[in-house]
């Protein structure tokens, strides 16, 4: 940030709290550019919309509440985020709308990328744990700590930055910060990337030699989510959403690395496609296939595994159920008879 400071041919005996528009050029703001309003009032309205639909699925279905969570806190820092560069629209020399922008804009996609690795660990219940290299569980909890590192790295190099501005001082320390925040995130997503794909590959291959059956857990309700074009449509939509906040991620490392006046900096049209429209994209197919809606039952945690490998049992209307349908086919019958809200868990076996 103090990488401009306000001086050139125009602006040298002007102090930057001084301009304006009239006697300061564009490039010599807090911005290397002239601000396009347009763009940026269309992204407010767009995630407010993606925010209003996230709340509005967990009011009616009462699923998914911290996945929701994370996804609103998300939308609600690239609200503010856009909201500042619009305050900066009216004035590009003032730095309040600079600073809101930088750091909502860098730490929103962190709780969007915690909200998909909540979803991966119920997608490998779905289809089941023994196609993955490490258990359900441990998707949330070592990403979720990893993106909680980037965070806290990415919000503490934009304080120290935002300090240092404030006291004239250089605020390389705190920009380094922040990049070191957002290269940690880059890395944590590849590697999330890469378990992703090894899980898929393995449990093709695992369906090609043994069958489905055996392949796959065999529990009638997880064989009917994994069955429905919602849920396919689901997982085609996280991965999407996936490597749209990957190449955001990517994009900013390289633009922040490149200093405040570096040539990415000075790209309005890569910034918005790059860091706007990959988030936009990142959240809306996420409204549209949402879990509460594409498998709701595995988000409610009906299925978590046994010690023994086993699905849960569970209590339909008074009816037993298990993985392996003990009771008979009689038991299924009536397992089929009721709607997935009305599980409640009757313990682990």
């Amino acid at each position: 940030m103090s990488t401009q400071d306000g001086s050139g041919s125009a602006t040298s005996q002007v102090s930057r709290i001084d301009c304006n528009a009239d006697i300061c050029p564009y490039d010599q703001s807090y911005y290397l550019y002239r601000i396009d309003i347009v763009p940026n009032a269309v992204f407010v309205g767009m995630f407010s919309l993606s925010l209003l639909g996230f709340l509005a699925t967990f009011l009616i279905t009462r699923r998914a509440g911290t996945f929701t969570i994370a996804m609103a806190l998300g939308l609600i820092c690239e609200i503010l985020g856009y909201a500042g560069r619009i305050m900066s629209w009216q004035n590009q020399w003032a730095e309040i709308g600079f600073l809101m922008q930088i750091c909502c804009l860098t730490i929103a996609p962190a709780f969007l990328a915690a909200g998909i690795y909540l979803c991966i660990r119920k997608i490998v219940t779905a289809f089941g744990p023994e196609n993955s290299r490490i258990p359900p569980e441990y998707y949330t909890r070592i990403f979720i700590p990893c993106d909680i590192i980037s965070l806290i790295l990415q919000a503490a190099g934009g304080g120290l930055a935002s300090v240092a501005s404030h006291q004239k001082k250089s605020a390389d320390l705190g920009d380094n910060i922040m990049i070191a925040g957002l290269a940690f995130q880059v890395f944590t997503l590849l590697v999330f990337m890469a378990l992703c794909a090894d899980f898929g590959i393995n449990t093709l291959r695992r369906r090609r030699a043994l069958g489905d059956a055996a392949a796959l857990d065999q529990d009638p309700a997880l064989v009917a989510v994994r069955r429905s074009r919602m849920f396919r449509g689901f997982l085609g939509a996280l991965a999407l959403s996936t490597v749209c906040i990957f190449w955001r991620s990517a994009f900013r490392v390289a633009e922040l690395s490149g200093g405040w006046t570096g040539e990415l900096m000075g790209r309005q049209d890569l910034f918005v496609g790059f860091e706007g429209v990959m988030i936009t994209v990142a959240v809306w197919v996420l409204n549209l296939f949402h879990p509460a809606l594409c498998f709701g039952v595995v988000m409610e945690g009906r299925f978590s595994r046994g010690r023994n490998g086993t699905t849960a049992e569970y209590e339909v209307k008074g009816v037993s159920v298990g993985s392996d349908l003990e009771s008979g086919d009689n038991s299924q019958t009536q397992f089929q008879k009721f709607s997935a809200p009305s599980f409640t868990e009757a313990g682990r076996k």
